[in-house]
């Protein structure tokens, strides 16, 4: 066996058949005569850099209403997608034109160097040769010393997740429209936001790519601030057959820290999952990016759905305030008393 043979890691037998089935879908969508189409979703970057996120799909047309609009989106057809791997995609952005290549999954993640402005701006990403579409990034300047990570799954949207069953319902059944949000959520974060002007705003969660416009649409719907958005890709990795959620969050953080040395981020979430153990080992290894987490307790039958509610550890010699309220009202409140909140 050669040197290079060895250090390559073997791929899970279960990644190769996803992408076998995705080639096939692929190919069999190409004859059909449709062709890649590339989605942006909203990035963030810093002074001389731009973290930039998206997706190339071969996606089927939406339908419009007698009134132009499109009808109503059930969740399964976010997932009808065929995603298309190792795609070139082309990135104009601050004047400069880059090429970069998507993943397996057709998820393109990539650092580009570029002189931005602070705040939200625009690029266009394309891909064989189709009209450029338009994303956005924010960028934070260097002056920033405050931003806000929020989980989205029962934090600002009710999934009542990850019971199986109740998971596959509201992700592949619910009507969009239907979603609902958190009551006080989307108030609570405007306010941090307009409280702290040229602050980051990123949405960070365990739900697929595929949900990403969704999530968006309900995010403008609802009124909730604009933000970046750090989703993962479901489905096997080259050593086990799903990707782990907690790696997923606690490998961003680590991220946005290293990124962000001087930002101290106010963490939301909520105790039905992994939240609350995540932000506290991320709280451990990095005290000094952490300005106070916010918990959103669960009712009783949210909890139930969710699959139990997490054990709460004492938080009370913790470098940074750590509250918990069951809505964003409670939240507000708890803020304002340690300070966060003006």
């Amino acid at each position: 066996m050669s040197e290079d043979t060895a250090k390559k890691p073997r791929i899970h037998w279960f990644a190769r058949l996803e992408h076998r089935l995705h080639v096939w879908r692929e190919s069999r969508a190409r004859r059909r005569g449709r062709t890649a189409t590339v989605l942006p979703f909203a990035g963030y970057g810093g002074t001389g850099w731009v973290r930039l996120v998206g997706r190339v799909l071969i996606v089927p047309p939406r339908r419009r209403g007698a009134d132009g609009e499109y009808e109503s989106v059930r969740g399964w057809r976010s997932f009808v997608g065929i995603p298309v791997g190792f795609a070139k995609v082309s990135i104009v952005i601050a004047g400069g034109t880059h090429e970069v290549v998507a993943d397996r999954g057709g998820v393109i993640d990539a650092v580009i160097d570029a002189e931005l402005p602070a705040g939200w701006q625009s690029f266009t990403m394309s891909v064989e040769g189709q009209a450029p579409v338009e994303g956005t990034a924010f960028i934070v300047g260097d002056d920033v010393r405050f931003g806000v990570v929020s989980d989205v799954d029962d934090t600002v949207m009710v999934t009542a997740l990850p019971r199986p069953f109740i998971a596959a319902w509201n992700s592949f059944v619910v009507d969009e429209h239907a979603r609902i949000p958190v009551p006080g959520m989307a108030v609570l974060i405007e306010q941090l936001m307009r409280q702290h002007p040229g602050a980051p705003m990123v949405y960070l969660s365990t739900g697929a790519w595929n949900v990403a416009p969704t999530l968006s649409r309900f995010m403008s719907r609802h009124l909730f601030p604009k933000g970046s958005m750090l989703l993962t890709d479901w489905g096997p990795t080259h050593d086990r057959w799903f990707r782990s959620g907690r790696e997923h969050k606690l490998r961003n953080l680590r991220r946005l820290a290293e990124e962000f040395p001087n930002v101290k981020w106010l963490l939301i979430g909520d105790d039905g999952q992994h939240d609350e153990a995540i932000y506290t080992e991320f709280m451990t290894d990095h005290p000094d990016s952490v300005a106070g987490v916010a918990i959103r307790q669960l009712s009783v039958t949210e909890a139930m759905l969710a699959g139990g509610r997490a054990t709460s550890d004492d938080h009370s010699e913790d470098t940074a305030p750590w509250v918990a309220a069951s809505d964003g009202a409670g939240l507000r409140e708890r803020l304002t008393d340690v300070g966060i909140l003006h």
